[in-house]
């Protein structure tokens, strides 16, 4: 029953957020600063925790990133989050960035990565993720 209920809320947590690579976030190759990248990331992978728990989330690790190709100025971005683990207090979220030209229908993935959102308390402290006291 518990897995089913996790299943559901992995679902409903899938975040998706658009972003347009402008000039003020590329760098002098005129592309997406990897800084940035990392950034919208992040907040993905926290919406994406939150969304999923319901509680507080703070990052612990970013395990992994693949910077697989640029992303171009001028081009927008899609990054998709979605849980790939629970556990007791923390969940891994991977996220994905999609590139889009603006103009066409070209769309393909160039950055993937992985972090480790941990839920906490009111004092920091980690705690459950899904109290079995708590119906969700």
């Amino acid at each position: 029953m518990e897995q089913e209920v996790i299943n559901r809320r992995i679902k409903a947590a899938e975040t998706h957020v658009f972003k347009a690579v402008f000039p003020n976030t590329t760098n002098h190759y005129d592309t997406l600063f990897g800084g940035t990248a990392l950034q919208w990331m992040d907040e993905v992978a926290f919406i994406t925790a939150t969304r999923f728990s319901r509680r507080k989330m703070v990052t612990v690790s970013s395990d992994k990133v693949d910077f697989q190709e640029p992303i171009p100025g001028g081009t927008i971005v899609e990054l998709v989050g979605h849980v790939t683990r629970v556990g007791n207090t923390s969940m891994d979220v991977q996220v994905d960035i999609y590139v889009e030209e603006m103009y066409s229908d070209s769309r393909h993935k160039a950055i993937t990565g992985s972090f480790t959102m941990v839920a906490i308390n009111d004092f920091k402290k980690p705690v459950n993720i899904l109290p079995k006291n708590e119906s969700f």
